[in-house]
């Protein structure tokens, strides 16, 4: 298993030995955190390796369709090949559009055989009460010596070095910065991601678990109240802009109204 998630591992493998495994988990957490590896390599403790194996995901940054759904249960309605577990492991399920998790509801109701579901996602808030209610919830969280993909963080650093240069200034000035963001080589929600995670660290400054740091200044004045305001409002455009054609250039401006 991967070295990280030591309790989540110690967790499932107790689950194992007493014989207790659920037939769905849902795997919650940042992104990039080894989720996704987890479950993969769960999937090979567990014995199960292609062809019963399935993985699931949205096709080009899109919505996970019904239609793959529909892949899924034919995938479950066959005996597993090597005689043990078939497991289907769906990639950022907060992507699964309505008609998908109605229809994923159905595996989750009607479990067989030796099946296990692993769903993941980023924003388990946007599936399903059902969904969410028939699988079991394993948090994950981001070891302190994870290493980041340094092109990654530099490119969150230039994104959030940009958003403060505005937070504080004029109406002109934050209209400005959204029509200079070439939106089709710049993903809204990416923008969205740095400042969601920014707000958070303020908050966490607010109640004392983290120390600020200087370019956290401008920002004394929120209270705690103005800061779940407005990751509630990140959040609420964040599916907007996942799940409807709302405009990333009029969703990036509102929000920036409240900064």
């Amino acid at each position: 298993m991967v070295n990280y998630h030591k309790k989540q591992r110690e967790f499932l493998q107790k689950k194992i030995e007493l014989n207790q495994l659920s037939h769905a988990y849902l795997f919650t957490g940042a992104k990039e955190i080894g989720k996704k590896e987890f479950a993969l390599e769960f999937a090979e403790f567990v014995g199960c390796k292609f062809p019963d194996l399935m993985i699931v995901k949205a096709e080009d940054g899109g919505e996970i369709e019904i239609s793959q759904i529909r892949k899924v249960q034919n995938f479950l309605s066959y005996k597993s090949y090597h005689g043990g577990y078939k497991i289907v492991i769906v990639e950022d399920a907060e992507k699964m559009n309505t008609e998908a998790q109605n229809c994923f509801l159905k595996s989750l109701e009607e479990p067989k055989g030796n099946t296990l579901l692993i769903l993941i996602s980023t924003k388990p808030d946007i599936l399903l009460p059902t969904i969410i209610s028939r699988s079991q919830t394993i948090k994950f969280f981001a070891p302190k010596d994870l290493k980041q993909n340094p092109e990654k963080f530099e490119k969150e650093q230039k994104i959030l070095n940009d958003l403060l240069s505005v937070a504080g200034s004029n109406f002109a000035e934050k209209f400005k910065y959204v029509k200079n963001i070439d939106f089709e080589k710049e993903n809204a929600t990416d923008i969205l991601e740095v400042m969601q995670k920014y707000l958070r660290h303020l908050l966490m400054i607010k109640i004392g678990v983290e120390k600020s740091e200087t370019k956290d200044t401008n920002f004394q004045k929120y209270s705690v109240k103005d800061l779940k305001k407005i990751l509630n409002l990140v959040e609420d455009i964040s599916q907007k802009l996942n799940f409807t054609n709302a405009s990333p250039k009029l969703a990036l401006e509102i929000l920036l109204m409240e900064l």
